[in-house]
Parts: structure tokens; C-alpha cells; sequence
């Protein structure tokens, strides 16, 4: 039997295994912060701003992005309907209240027209979502935002590599935020990364990430109660050595891609992700959505193609329609109004998308789709 097809995987090479190697063997006492501080320095310098601050995962980014901004209990947060749970998660953890706005039909980022529908007199932030690895208008989305002086917490934890009008994702916003899970472009196994161009905020970051203590603090005399969100000086230098190769990995991304444009952009009843102009997407996982005129939803459409050996996830459900949300007031309203992500979560799949694939798997991916779509 043919062997089975993951729908992700790392690309990790014998740089990744010393430079970690390395850390493990070195990375304590006066040596401890080396590896952070490269690896914030060299991500920083990536991204073309002048902070970088390494965490645990990237809901802490998210979370310590809107605690060091002061928003809370009372505030509104706006951010797509279509996005993980982790998008959103934090909002909850400051007492915030989350507001579900509907998705652009071609890119599934956060909709500018819908973004301006949901402003209220209570509303503070807006979380913007580089899903999969495209881009929302941040021209539309920022007239917006800027017109009304709310905050802008970017949130490209799948946008690595992913660029709107030259600028690269995580550098949009008031703060930007990156995941480096597993199955990420950019992995540490797991881990985060927080961006921003404003030294307050940053100041306040670093203070609230370590136990609400000052940085540089060696009398443990805590001005507040924080949060314990450091990364391992392993993960860092893991990272170090995947940023090094960041280009390499997001090309790979955008050839496998390429593969599946190939063979799959004139199929009737089925698109791929949008690659808008001005827009590089770094198509972290490459996506088919499929017209609810072929009668199949996500659920038979994977089941089927796990029978071929593939191995896919399910396009994210609407954040108003899981169980977390769904009974919320603004939940049951998000369901009357996000028409395009109801549409789309439904019939959406991530095909196979690991670093690890050649063509003949994408070969053998897409006769597996042909052959269940007749």
C-alpha cells in the first residue's frame, strides 16, 4: 500500500539539531539569554521593526498584547468570524467581549465593510487574521480602525513569510503575532513571537511576560501580578536556525502550492486560496473550498479522502457556531449577518501541505480529489 500522506510537517535540517544542541549544552548562567536575544534581534530585523519579544506560544502574544494595552471588562474586540480559537481565547481571558464580523469571500480574511458594520462606542481593538497565509486589506482595514482610533492586534500566526504591498505580515499592526506549532512554516515545536514598533507597549510587554517584574529585575520584587509566557532557550535557538532558512521554507510552501494550482485551478465547483495584487501569500496550507452545489461538506469529503490515504483538516467553523460561543449574544447575531463565512467554513479542507512533500504526493493528492469529485 501506498505510504499515507500527513496533511503537515516540519522541515528541520542538521543546523536546527546544532544549534539546539548547542543550547542544551551552553544556554545557562551568563550564557542563559544568548539565544533569545539573536533570536529577537534576527526576527525583529526580518519583519523591519524594532521589537520582537519571544513566547510560550502565540495566545500569549495575543493575550499580552491586549493586557499591556489596558483592554478589559466593558471593551469590545472585533476579529473574524472564520479563525481558530486562539484568535479569540484571550479576549475572553481579560473580560473583554468578542465581536464576530464577517469574512472577504476570496481572501476568508476579516471583511473591511464588515469590520465597520460592528463598531460600537464600546469597541477598543480589532484582530485581524492572516488565515492559512493570505492577507485582509489592510488599506480598507485600516481606514477603518485608524478613523476611529482603535487598536490593531495583527494576528499572522499562519502568515509567516506572507507580504501585503511589500510590507511583511506581523508588521501591519499596533503589535503582530506569530505561532511556531509544529505544524507551522517556522517551528520551535511550539512557541511565539510578539512584533511592535512602539517602546512603551514593548516595555510593558516584557514586564507583564515575567511575573510583573522589571527586566533585568534580580531581587524577585514583583511591582504585579504577570504571566510566565518565556520560551525555552532550546526553542529559541531552534527558531534561529529556522529563521535562517525562512526564505528556503516559504518558498517550499508556495511551490507546493504551485503544484496544486497546477492541477486543480480549472475544476469546476472548487477554488483554491486568493493571491490578491499586491498581496505575496505564503500559503501555509494550501486549501480548497468546495461549491455547495456538489452536495458534499467538509466531514464526507475528508472521510473520503482518508479511504485514499490522505490525510486533511477541516477549514476552521465559524467561531458563532462552535459550542465555546454559540449560546453568547454576540454569537447568535454573527450567525444572522457573516453570510460569506458561513458559506465558506463548511465546504473548506486543507489539503496536505507539509514541508516534507514532493511532487508525486501532490500527484496522488489530487487524482484522490478528481476521483471522489467524479
Amino acid at each position: 500500500m501506498s505510504k499515507r500522506i500527513p496533511v503537515a510537517g516540519p522541515w528541520i535540517t542538521q543546523k536546527e539539531v546544532d544549534y539546539v544542541a548547542d543550547a542544551a549544552a551552553n544556554a545557562w548562567f551568563s550564557r542563559a539569554g544568548e539565544w533569545y536575544d539573536r533570536f529577537e534581534k534576527a526576527f525583529a530585523a526580518y519583519l523591519g521593526v524594532p521589537h520582537a519579544v519571544s513566547v510560550t506560544h502565540c495566545t500569549a502574544a495575543i493575550h499580552l498584547s491586549l493586557a499591556a494595552k489596558g483592554i478589559g471588562p466593558g471593551d469590545e474586540v472585533i476579529l473574524p468570524d472564520a479563525t481558530w480559537i486562539a484568535s479569540v481565547a484571550p479576549v475572553t481571558y481579560v473580560g473583554a467581549t468578542p465581536v464576530f464580523a464577517d469574512v472577504d469571500p476570496e481572501t476568508w480574511c476579516l471583511s473591511a465593510e464588515s469590520l465597520a458594520a460592528c463598531i460600537t462606542d464600546r469597541t477598543r481593538a480589532v484582530i485581524p487574521v492572516g488565515l492559512y497565509g493570505s492577507m485582509p486589506d489592510y488599506d480598507a482595514i485600516r481606514a477603518v480602525t485608524d478613523a476611529h482610533g482603535l487598536f490593531v492586534l495583527e494576528d499572522a500566526a499562519e502568515a509567516l513569510g506572507s507580504e501585503y504591498k511589500g510590507k511583511k505580515a506581523g508588521s501591519l499592526g499596533d503589535t503582530g503575532v506569530f505561532s511556531f506549532h509544529g505544524s507551522k512554516t517556522l517551528t520551535t515545536g511550539e512557541g511565539g513571537l510578539l512584533a511592535t514598533s512602539d517602546p512603551e507597549l514593548f516595555a510593558r510587554i516584557l514586564f507583564l511576560r515575567d511575573h510583573g517584574r522589571t527586566p533585568g529585575d534580580v531581587m524577585f520584587f514583583n511591582a504585579e501580578v504577570g504571566y510566565k509566557y518565556k520560551m525555552s532557550s532550546m526553542q529559541a535557538a531552534m527558531g534561529l536556525a529556522q529563521l535562517e532558512r525562512v526564505e528556503e521554507l516559504v518558498g517550499k510552501k508556495r511551490e507546493i502550492f504551485s503544484w496544486y494550482r497546477d492541477r486543480l485551478s480549472g475544476v469546476d465547483g472548487l477554488s483554491l486560496n486568493a493571491e490578491p495584487d499586491g498581496v505575496k501569500n505564503s500559503f501555509w496550507m494550501s486549501t480548497v473550498v468546495l461549491s455547495p452545489d456538489r452536495g458534499m461538506e467538509k466531514p464526507e469529503f475528508m472521510a473520503k479522502m482518508a479511504e485514499k490515504g490522505v490525510d486533511t483538516r477541516p477549514f476552521f467553523h465559524p467561531l458563532s457556531f462552535i459550542p465555546a460561543f454559540r449560546d453568547s449574544p454576540q454569537a447568535q447575531e454573527a450567525r444572522k449577518r457573516n453570510l460569506n463565512a458561513y458559506r465558506v467554513c463548511p465546504y473548506g479542507v486543507n489539503l496536505p501541505s507539509g514541508l516534507q512533500l514532493v511532487e508525486d504526493d501532490v500527484d496522488r493528492v489530487c487524482a484522490a480529489l478528481l476521483e471522489i469529485l467524479g
